[in-house]
């Protein structure tokens, strides 16, 4: 059963787990689980996705339930006039916060993938960060006795595919649990030895305008609990919480 985070006639709001993708992809042919039918099943009516969450990436993911309102929607994302808050478990001690301005070559999507030729020119892509809190930990993981780890603030001024992971990933930070963009040696501590075995980055606030009232909607989605838990072990319960950010005890 997937969390609702808010609903209306024509919006609705849930709380995507991590290792969940929200639609079917020629990527993960594998997999028979995704977002958009499990919520079609559970509230009995076809919705339509706005934007996307990869799949490893849990928090607020936004469906309209008209194809106007959707469209509308999907606007609003395509124009960069959503806000989206995000919150990252990264290797390193970055500064207190940053400027990332670097842009991204595009990335083809699951259409494009099998045969659409697509323009892979760099992007313009810009993201702020914001460091809550840091750590060092007595573990040998690479040539150091010590490993440093940092809670970051993430958001993103621009949509690129990927671009958090891509972005921490350039200024040499790249997120815990990413196998694509990260460090595996750093993942595989973090699930041999504080068993987490996630990518630690979530979509925690929205801020959109509703497609038919043209009111400010707010949208929070609280973290998982083993995003949670993780946090509580590295001892930033209450710098997380200092943010705003509700935990899952």
């Amino acid at each position: 059963m997937l969390q609702i985070l808010y609903r209306d006639d024509l919006l609705i709001a849930i709380h995507k787990p991590s290792n969940l993708l929200v639609h079917r992809t020629e990527l993960d042919r594998h997999e028979t689980r995704f977002a958009i039918q499990m919520l079609r099943d559970q509230i009995g009516r076809r919705v339509y996705p706005v934007h996307r969450l990869d799949k490893g990436t849990s928090g607020a993911l936004l469906f309209a339930l008209d194809k106007d309102a959707g469209r509308e929607l999907s606007l609003q994302f395509e124009r960069q006039q959503v806000y989206k808050r995000y919150l990252a478990v990264v290797r390193g001690h970055p500064d207190d916060a940053g400027h990332i301005d670097h842009p991204l070559s595009r990335r083809p999507d699951d259409l494009e993938w099998i045969g659409e030729k697509v323009e892979t020119a760099p992007q313009p892509a810009v993201t702020d960060y914001r460091t809550l809190a840091r750590v060092e930990l007595p573990i040998m993981v690479e040539r150091y006795p010590t490993s440093r780890y940092s809670l970051l603030e993430l958001e993103p001024q621009t949509g690129r595919k990927h671009q958090l992971r891509r972005h921490l990933k350039h200024i040499a930070h790249p997120i815990i649990g990413d196998s694509t963009h990260g460090k595996g040696r750093h993942n595989r501590m973090f699930a041999d030895q504080l068993g987490c075995r996630r990518m630690l980055l979530a979509c925690v606030e929205m801020r959109l305008t509703h497609p038919i009232t043209g009111q400010p909607l707010l949208l929070n989605c609280p973290l998982e609990s083993n995003f949670s838990a993780l946090l509580a072990r590295l001892g930033w319960t209450d710098a997380a919480r200092d943010a705003g950010i509700e935990l899952t005890i």
